[in-house]
């Protein structure tokens, strides 16, 4: 049965092979971008079934204005895809304050904002699903990525508290976390050269090549959307073999840390509230 999808950020990367293969295989899209031209191929291809808007997720009075039209054009929207992002990568010290600014508008407040503005849409026609593109970075952290981590440790910490208060509505919640894909968003990221104190150290270093990365942005689609056709979709999609493996090992080594202060965390538990000493 064709569903209806909400997708930003659908002019390159994984929004728009997700735009394109849904529309191939018969849904509709409701797709949002800041260049709406950009689709203006599919649109020939795919006439109506295809709705595109212009926006820039920054601008939330037009975002909620163009979520409202979506669901009063359509008779129900299924999944609702976050995508949309923006990536500056540099070390702390060397970002400006307009860059730090804009990657917290671009893909945290802008996520949040959307899900504010789609929830009570999807609780009125009894549920639906929100799919947010997190990454393997809401886990782990690379230097020179700190203000990426910021807002996916962010919108991660978000949807977990999100997930409980929507679920009694039928409300799925899924955040994506794929690892290095073969996009073009790294190619677009702003990559700003490390200063004079940072050269040589371990933010200093090339930019992996798109052609070097280890997943499929074909496949890692053909996921999400598997996802969003299952009756149980993981409330975590991990992508990629790479994601998998340095996510683990970096929880593993977080929870190793955690256990060994046991006894030094007690510490500070109030007197009242020690265990009992037991009986002789």
């Amino acid at each position: 049965m064709a569903k209806t999808w909400f997708v930003t950020g659908a002019s390159r990367g994984m929004g728009r092979e997700l735009t394109g293969r849904l529309l191939a295989r018969g849904d509709h899209v409701a797709a949002t971008l800041r260049r709406p031209g950009q689709l203006d191929d599919l649109a020939a291809r795919y006439g109506d079934r295809l709705w595109v808007r212009a926006l820039d997720v920054t601008d939330t009075a037009r975002l909620r204005a163009v979520v409202d039209e979506a669901f009063s054009v359509h008779d129900r929207i299924d999944v609702v895809v976050s995508n949309a992002g923006h990536g500056v990568f540099a070390t702390a010290e060397d970002l400006t304050d307009e860059q730090i600014d804009q990657m917290i508008r671009t893909n945290l407040t802008g996520s949040i904002q959307l899900a504010r503005a789609v929830v009570p849409y999807l609780r009125a026609q009894g549920g639906g699903h929100l799919m947010q593109m997190s990454s393997m970075g809401g886990q782990i952290t690379f230097p020179a990525f700190s203000m990426y981590h910021v807002t996916k440790w962010g919108i991660e910490g978000f949807y977990d508290s999100l997930a409980a208060e929507v679920e009694p509505f039928g409300i799925r919640t899924t955040l994506i976390e794929p690892g290095m894909v073969r996009t073009g968003f790294f190619d677009a990221a702003t990559r700003v050269p490390v200063s004079a104190p940072y050269r040589g150290g371990p933010a200093d270093r090339e930019p992996i090549p798109v052609e070097d990365m280890t997943d499929s942005q074909e496949n890692t689609v053909a996921a999400i959307i598997r996802a969003a056709e299952s009756t149980e979709p993981p409330h975590r999609l991990v992508l990629g073999s790479d994601a998998w493996e340095l996510m683990t090992a970096t929880l593993r080594q977080r929870l190793a840390d955690i256990e060994a202060q046991r006894e030094n965390a007690a510490t500070a538990d109030a007197q009242d509230n020690a265990p009992a000493a037991s009986p002789n």
